[in-house]
């Protein structure tokens, strides 16, 4: 019942045996071996037994697009980490998600679904507890959870739309930085220049694959990097700390409900005045 009805995975229905009334039949305790009957209701605790203790909640520009009870998605600033590193401890989407839960009495980890670069603005999901994220993880690797990128590119790519369909490994001899080679994994992205100006174009872009740094790298091999960015084209100081790509709009599942949610966040500013 709890796996093939309910959806939980193993993993989800060993944490709420753990819980206090993590399992409920009309409102009592109950084992994974009672049978239900029609008309009794059944109910599972699926949040989370703790926070992230090892993230500090720290309060910080939040710009929350979309909340229910499982889920949110953020607007995630371009000059924004995700997730606390050397250096950054303090000023990242986590820490900022980590108070904002704490204002609200949620006790929460941080469950990212789609993560971005550091230098990626746009939008990003994220699962409340850990059911949630588990049903929009299957929806990311299944092609349902899907995301359009813009990018602003040096250089016009030729031709104007197309596919590319190169494989991508790790740089020998770097921890950063990706390349197209023959022995890496498989990698497809779909491309369309929907503006130019300054020597540049506006691309947007879908992921057919998930790979590290995929738009970056293939947008480079197209001989277009991305403008700003400093792994594989040049930095310039009208993007200070970021590079010009946007997580522009995502849809999903409700993880619950199935309800489809679609979502779209605008060009920012910095990047759109680089064609102009």
């Amino acid at each position: 019942m709890l796996r093939k009805e309910l959806g939980l995975s193993g993993s989800g229905v060993r944490r709420a045996k753990q819980m206090p009334d993590g399992i409920l039949l009309d409102g009592c305790p109950a084992f994974t071996n009672a049978r239900v009957r029609a008309g009794q209701t059944l109910s599972v605790a699926v949040g989370d037994l703790v926070g992230s203790g090892q993230i500090a909640p720290v309060p910080g520009p939040l710009d929350i697009l979309y909340e229910d009870e499982d889920l949110l998605v953020v607007n995630k600033g371009g000059q924004t980490p995700v997730h606390p590193s050397q250096g950054h401890h303090g000023d990242t989407l986590a820490n900022f998600l980590m108070a904002y839960y704490e204002s609200i009495g949620l006790v929460a980890a941080f469950h990212p679904v789609n993560r971005l670069d550091r230098g990626t603005s746009g939008l990003m999901a994220v699962a409340k507890h850990p059911h949630a994220h588990e049903v929009l993880q299957r929806q990311l690797q299944e092609g349902r959870l899907t995301r359009t990128y813009l990018a602003v590119c040096q250089g016009v790519p030729d031709p104007a739309a197309g596919i590319v369909e190169a494989p991508i490994g790790r740089e020998p001899g770097s921890v950063l930085r990706r390349m197209v080679t023959p022995d890496g994994a498989f990698a497809r992205t779909h491309y369309e220049v929907l503006k130019t100006g300054r020597g540049r174009s506006l691309v947007q872009l879908e992921l057919d694959t998930g790979r590290t740094h995929q738009i970056r790298v293939h947008m480079a091999h197209l001989g277009c990097p991305l403008v700003g960015d400093f792994l594989y084209g040049r930095e310039t100081e009208e993007l200070p700390d970021r590079f010009a790509l946007h997580s522009a709009s995502i849809r999903l599942e409700q993880p619950v409900t199935g309800r489809e949610i679609v979502l779209e966040a605008p060009l920012p500013r910095d990047l759109a005045d680089l064609l102009t």
